[in-house]
């Protein structure tokens, strides 16, 4: 089966098992350009490993994976690693700052590992900080930051590099609710303005309301797919209805 033109991202029927336990079983899903998804559920639903799966990070043991009508899921890890650095961009509940590095420097890391000329790398990054209102610790190294602002810097880290799609899980979980809602609010808007997908996992329910459509995984399914029966593969319905 083809993926659909206008999907950017589209999986079908992922299976993935994490330490001998099934954490997908059969789902389906398929994000448009430009449009910021949010993927919920409770708690060992399988978000995680569903935005790591989409991403590359995590091989499925079943299952399909294309990215601009380009398979993933058949690409060495060599491939794969490279589609991450170059096209995809992350962000985590905790920022993953290099503790030797300032803030922009941080910031224009992955631009630099890809090969962008050390000024352009450096005025990118000045600009994304400035944009999450920390610019005024460019200079200043991760311990010399709050979390919330070394999570605005991770943010910051991962638009700087132009993302085509950019994987955001739980990106606020660790911080105050205001502090989160600010970020959130930022990193929405870059993402419209700059045509960015998102796929943004939480299990709050006030952040999946900033997104344009919103999926529920519950025990590694699409909620309301129905179990395979023995010796069958369970395929959960892929809805693109906003």
């Amino acid at each position: 089966m083809a993926p659909p033109d206008n999907d950017v991202l589209w999986a079908r029927s992922l299976h993935c098992s994490l330490g001998g336990t099934e954490a997908l079983s059969g789902v389906s899903v398929g994000v448009r350009e430009g449009e910021i998804l949010a993927v919920t559920g409770p708690r060992g639903s399988g978000k995680t490993t569903l935005l790591r799966c989409l991403s590359g990070e995590l091989p499925v043991r079943k299952g399909e994976i294309w990215f601009n009508s380009a398979p993933v899921h058949t690409l060495p890890p060599a491939g794969r690693e490279r589609l991450r650095r170059e096209r995809f961009g992350w962000i985590g509940p905790e920022p993953g700052l290099v503790p030797e590095l300032t803030a922009w420097e941080n910031t224009a890391l992955p631009l630099l590992l890809r090969g962008t000329p050390h000024r352009a790398a450096r005025t990118a990054a000045v600009e994304w900080l400035d944009r999450l209102d920390i610019g005024a610790c460019a200079r200043t190294r991760p311990h010399g930051l709050t979390h919330a602002q070394r999570q605005r810097v991770a943010v910051a880290r991962a638009l700087a590099a132009g993302p085509a799609v950019l994987f955001a899980d739980e990106p606020t979980a660790a911080l105050h609710r205001a502090d989160g809602a600010q970020v959130l609010r930022t990193l929405t808007a870059a993402a419209r303005s700059h045509g960015i997908t998102v796929l943004l996992a939480t299990h709050d329910d006030e952040v999946a309301a900033l997104a344009d459509r919103t999926v529920t995984l519950l025990d590694g399914r699409r909620a309301g797919s129905v179990p395979p029966a023995s010796g069958a593969e369970g395929v959960a319905a892929c809805s693109l209805s906003v």
